[in-house]
């Protein structure tokens, strides 16, 4: 059984929370299991290593006896037997229609119920009858937003969030990595690209001769179907539904195979179309020239055979990438060490897992100098968002824990909501003392493209403004992104002197990697942040960064690589202005 991390207990929870739900439980235990999931995510140290230590999780916040005895279960068999038995009585794909925008747990259960709908398709075939419109609470807009969430999960289930993968991918490798006469494991394709999601896995191994690389692979326990079996190549589907093919490979040849399935297929075509033009060959193989295999040991060898550099994988999509390489203008790409601040964070305040002082040592620890905490304003009540009064407390206990911080200081900010017509939850009075301002869209997603545009620009043209976050809205696989004209949105950046930022967090990924190419032409910089809700969500930066790469961004491209001083003067110009 693959380790269990606090994440998988979290999910467990989460889970019976949902389906007791469904069921119409009392709302008391629904509670409790949410909270205990919320408490679990949110933890810095391992359960599996707490308990190890003998620790007592009662002692944990939300955490009861009969709570503590089901994470021990899981910490022991993978699982808990409440969800096994909820899993008996409710169909998993009545589960599923929970990860579609508008659909909490009490309509699914209304639509079970009442409709007896258990499956998307079920659900799709009613909208377009006009059945979930009749039911009390629905409406027509509510039904046509559903069919439009179904359409559009068809087109993506079968990609997995990056985030998803990665866990995934580590605990393959290191399985592999300790089978005896394997030499090197790597992961290619998208998932090395850093693409926002994967479709499946390809991982390549080099093993000597007799290695029982490939048995074993098939011996790993989160297997669930076995697609195909051999010497050189092996298919699975695991538990997660994700496909993984390893494949071994010669030493001699296994550069050559880590560029041709990493891809992308069109960089992988236009540079076969250029070996071709010098009288190469360039396969999985190698690179031939005639009968002679020339390069293909290491990737760089590929490259080298077509005199181009190395080419980042993440750069690998036919947008321009070997003309670069081959006029020695590939950009240096920012790296996750170039960050020194992370520019948006919640804490306790608002609807963060831990409090100030703790994301404060979180981010010291994770190497970062600066950090702006940026809690929601008190429009989006839901989040626990800042009234002008409780934003002038926490700017106080703000002041004076930097008096006695060091190696890191914290700027005050605000996640502020952009009211529908363009303004802005709190007044420029109010917001004067901060250092930045984040504005925000987290309601009216349903603007049209013009409106939904001037709304922003509106907001951008504000005296207090500093930075756009997750400039779409979107939530990747579950929530498309509202219609709006970044093209304008960046130029307006552009002329206010305000910033974008690209948000770190797995599920968003925004800005896209087009939309940062854009603002690098601009001149606009853009700011990597993990939006932080939790101390263990600093580690998102890694995603925002490969993201980041893909949109050609380089150190100087970044706001938060520069020093305090220097971001510090970069937002003043925005304060007031």
């Amino acid at each position: 059984m693959m380790p269990v991390q606090n994440n998988d207990i979290a999910d467990i929870f989460s889970s019976i929370a949902d389906y007791l739900e469904i069921e119409g439980e009392n709302p008391f235990r629904i509670r409790a299991y949410r909270n205990a999931a919320h408490s679990v995510s949110g933890l810095g140290p391992e359960l599996k290593d707490m308990v190890a230590a003998g620790d007592d999780l009662k002692q944990l916040p939300g955490i009861g006896k009969d709570l503590a005895a089901k994470i021990h279960e899981i910490l022991e068999t993978g699982t808990a037997q409440a969800l096994v038995k909820l899993q008996k009585r409710i169909p998993q794909s009545v589960i599923e229609m929970l990860k579609l925008p508008n659909l909490g747990p009490k309509r699914v259960r209304i639509l079970y119920k009442k409709l007896n709908i258990k499956t998307l398709a079920q659900l799709a075939a009613a909208a377009r009858k006009g059945r979930i419109s009749a039911l009390d609470g629905f409406g027509q807009k509510t039904e046509k937003a559903i069919l439009e969430a179904v359409e559009s999960r068809a087109q993506t289930q079968n990609r997995f969030k990056l985030a998803t993968v990665m866990p995934i991918v580590d605990s393959l490798i290191d399985f592999l990595k300790q089978v005896p006469g394997v030499s090197t494991v790597a992961a290619a394709g998208s998932y090395r690209r850093s693409r926002e999601t994967v479709g499946d896995l390809d991982i390549l191994v080099t093993a000597r001769k007799n290695s029982p690389v490939m048995r074993r692979f098939l011996e790993y326990d989160a297997i669930d179907k076995v697609l195909a079996g051999g010497t050189t190549k092996a298919g699975v589907i695991l538990r997660s539904g994700l496909q993984v093919d390893v494949r071994l490979v010669e030493p001699a040849s296994f550069g050559a195979a880590l560029q041709y399935f990493t891809g992308s297929k069109d960089h992988n075509i236009a540079i076969r179309r250029l070996g071709q033009q010098q009288g190469l060959k360039i396969n999985e193989y190698g690179v031939f020239r005639f009968e002679k295999q020339v390069a293909g040991r290491t990737e760089k060898s590929v490259y080298q055979a077509l005199d181009l550099p190395l080419i980042p994988p993440e750069l690998r999509e036919n947008r321009g990438e070997i003309e670069a390489a081959a006029e020695n203008r590939l950009p240096q790409l920012v790296t996750r060490k170039d960050l020194k601040g992370d520019l948006h964070i919640h804490t306790l305040a608002s609807d963060g897992r831990n409090s100030l002082e703790e994301m404060v040592q979180a981010a010291k620890q994770q190497g970062l100098t600066y950090i702006a905490v940026t809690e929601h304003s008190g429009r989006l009540k839901i989040a626990g968002g800042l009234g002008a009064k409780r934003l002038m407390q926490q700017i106080d206990e703000i002041e004076r824990l930097n008096e006695r911080l060091k190696g890191i200081q914290i700027l005050k900010g605000l996640e502020v909501e952009i009211l529908e017509d363009g303004s802005l939850d709190l007044s420029d009075s109010e917001l004067a003392r901060l250092d930045l301002v984040v504005g925000t869209v987290h309601s009216h997603f349903n603007l049209s493209l013009e409106k939904q545009t001037e709304r922003i620009l509106r907001a951008m043209d504000q005296p207090y403004f500093s930075m756009l976050a997750h400039p779409t809205g979107r939530k990747i696989n579950q929530r498309k992104p509202y219609q709006v004209d970044l093209t304008r949105v960046i130029h307006k950046a552009a002329e206010r002197g305000c910033f974008l930022e690209l948000n770190a967090n797995p599920k968003r990924l925004d800005l896209t990697d087009i939309y940062c190419q854009m603002a690098k032409a601009e001149g606009v910089l853009v700011s990597i942040n993990s939006d932080a809700h939790s101390v263990d969500a600093y580690n998102d930066l890694e995603f925002g960064v490969g993201q980041a790469r893909r949109g050609w961004l380089e150190k100087k491209d970044v706001l938060n690589t520069r020093s305090l001083s220097q971001v510090r003067k970069l937002l003043k110009q925005t304060m007031g202005s």
